[in-house]
């Protein structure tokens, strides 16, 4: 029970930390008003939150060598608060960076340690909880455009609006991570990572494991993080309506909540290395459909299979590397892994946004996304069918 009730608080916390990565997505359009910067730098500024969520993953996993899981989820909480904080008062574009990068950071240093602590948790269903796990940080992505419109729509002016947003979070962070450090205190702490004590030396011995992940979710992440930053935009310069348009982000990701459970138990029961490669493929599918088809009716369709093959992602990638990697490594290992994906996938919102700038086409931008990821992915079965992925 006292393992359930932190678990509980892990959840609350991974909910907020990723409402802090994908809550800047709907507010682009209130920034780019506000301050009178264009696509280009709406896309930096997006991307600084997950340059934030990638630099720290590395050096947390050095830091798990040295000090217990829970304590570092405890840091990430002060983190959060501190930089939600910052970034209500922010007087300018400038200092809203600062605020984003530090928002991004909280979330780096939860998703190494928090993912690591749920998987030894529980070993025996590795799948299920982070399918679960995973479904409580989809649903802070479901609620991010609805909250957003509603602090916008409450607001007597927009930037008035944007500002409630932050400061929300930076309350609410401050209450989990006060409920994150009473429930760990009382709770059966697991000693799985015990000997987890090489950094360095995890990273050699488990880099094909490493590396696979890196390749699958690095770039597909890449992609995804141009997509899903500029999904409002993109609608829009699709024809929808303003309203239309920023809620068909949430289209996508409420898709995601279901996916985030079910893809946890099928990565439970499916081999792990062609179940990862079958939704990449289909995620190409969903690419290639999305840029062909206009309409509101065909558009929201696309964006629901998108958002559900997307999700199905994550789970299944954290199942296969937490459920494959040995204790001895787990920590060290998956950390290296993090620190690496987050790295290649942080400047796709940047790319996207200087593609735009130059006058290129969303429908073009992504279209070539998705034929460079036609080449990966041939790359890859073509990889797994001479054994060259661990399993």
């Amino acid at each position: 029970m006292s393992r359930r009730r932190l678990f509980g608080s892990l959840c609350a916390s991974v909910f907020l930390v990723n409402m802090a990565r994908v809550v800047f997505a709907p507010l682009l359009s209130e920034f780019i008003d506000t301050f009178g910067i264009g696509e280009a730098t709406a896309g930096l500024l997006v991307t600084l939150v997950w340059v934030g969520s990638a630099a720290p993953r590395l050096p947390i996993g050095w830091l798990l060598t040295k000090v217990d899981r829970h304590y570092v989820v405890l840091a990430a909480g002060v983190v959060l608060t501190l930089a939600a904080s910052f970034a209500t008062v922010a007087p300018g574009i400038d200092v809203l960076m600062l605020a984003a990068v530090g928002m991004g950071l909280a979330s780096g240093v939860y998703f190494i340690a928090g993912n690591t602590l749920v998987s030894e948790l529980f070993p025996e269903r590795v799948g299920r909880v982070m399918g679960i796990h995973g479904t409580a940080s989809q649903l802070a992505a479901v609620v991010a455009a609805p909250f957003v419109t509603v602090a916008l729509g409450l607001s007597v002016r927009a930037v008035a609006g944007w500002r409630a947003v932050f400061a929300a979070i930076a309350v609410a962070a401050a209450v989990v991570t006060v409920a994150l450090f009473v429930t760990a205190r009382g709770a059966d702490l697991p000693e799985a990572g015990a000997e987890d004590r090489d950094l360095f030396g995890a990273a050699r011995t488990e880099w094909r494991t490493i590396l696979t992940g890196v390749l699958i979710l690095g770039v597909a992440g890449f992609v995804w993080q141009g997509v899903f930053n500029f999904y409002e935009l993109y609608m829009l310069d699709k024809g929808l309506s303003p309203a239309v348009a920023r809620n068909a982000l949430t289209v996508v990701f409420g898709a995601g909540v279901p996916a985030f459970a079910i893809s946890g138990r099928l990565a439970d029961r499916l081999p792990h290395v062609p179940y990862l490669l079958a939704v990449l493929g289909a995620f190409v599918a969903c690419l290639f459909a999305l840029v062909s088809v206009s309409g509101l009716v065909p558009l929201l369709v696309v964006s629901t299979v998108l958002g559900y093959v997307i999700h199905s992602l994550f789970p299944a990638m954290d199942t296969y590397l937490l459920d494959t990697l040995p204790d001895a490594t787990r920590g060290s290992a998956y950390a290296v892994y993090s620190a690496s994906m987050m790295i290649v996938q942080a400047a796709g919102s940047s790319v996207v946004g200087t593609l735009r700038s130059a006058g290129f086409a969303y429908d073009a931008v992504f279209g070539a996304a998705a034929a460079g990821l036609v080449v990966l992915l041939a790359g890859l079965v073509a990889a797994q069918r001479a054994s060259w992925l661990p399993e």
